[in-house]
């Protein structure tokens, strides 16, 4: 454990937890999560400062902020989701597995701020769960899915499952391709250490479920991006 692990225990929770608590008002007040997410990007952008990360964006030409995309990005750290709110200039949600959403205050403003929360698996519950994605697309925001379904240790790209493009054709959403460069070795799995060091953000140019007859061929498409860019 480094002195930047013991800055995300000391402060950086307790600044989330009152974060959290806020959201949840504003939540309460808005019905719709908009303030929250603005919140989540500046505590994106502070919690970068503070660990000493360095971010660049590159691609920021190809989506419109205002646009509604179904984000799909590589997963190779627990940087990635405030680097991603932090600089993804989108009203952005995530999908989020079930058990964040049961944690106490955070996982309810996450739930009332729009966020998805997924049950793993082939059942019904997760299919509910896509099609709740789809609806937050279809009301004009965005929604973020980790194809990889977890996270890489070693930063390389991992299997795509189907889940996130089953999602972007219900919601008929473009699919906006991203890549995380360097998130691996801020926060390696397996590990409470946390670097300081540079991230590459790479955004490519939006896929239109329209152009692609099925789903794995939209789930392929996408994938040679993200790693073409890595």
């Amino acid at each position: 454990m480094n002195i930047r692990t013991l800055i995300f225990f000391l402060i950086l929770i307790p600044i989330m937890l009152l974060g959290m608590i806020l959201g949840l008002i504003l939540n309460a007040i808005d019905g719709n999560g908009d303030r929250f997410h603005r919140i989540a990007t500046l505590w994106g952008r502070f919690s970068a400062w503070v660990f000493g990360i360095e971010v660049t964006v590159e691609g920021e030409e190809n989506y419109r902020p205002e646009g509604n995309y179904l984000v799909v990005s590589n997963h190779a750290g627990m940087a990635d989701i405030p680097l991603l709110l932090g600089w993804m200039k989108l009203n952005l949600r995530f999908v989020a597995k079930e058990e964040l959403g049961k944690i106490p205050v955070f996982g309810w403003a996450l739930k009332s701020g729009g966020y998805v929360m997924i049950k793993r698996g082939q059942n019904r519950e997760a299919l509910k769960s896509l099609l709740e994605a789809a609806a937050v697309i279809k009301s004009g925001r965005s929604v973020h899915i980790f194809p990889e379904g977890t996270r890489s240790e070693t930063g390389t790209l991992l299997p795509f499952k189907r889940g996130a493009f089953l999602v972007a054709r219900k919601a008929d959403a473009e699919i906006l391709p991203v890549t995380i460069i360097g998130s691996h070795l801020i926060t390696p799995k397996k590990s409470l250490t946390i670097n300081k060091g540079k991230v590459r953000i790479i955004i490519g140019k939006p896929l239109r479920t329209s152009d692609f007859p099925d789903v794995e061929s939209l789930m392929a498409a996408t994938r040679r991006i993200i790693a073409a860019n890595l």
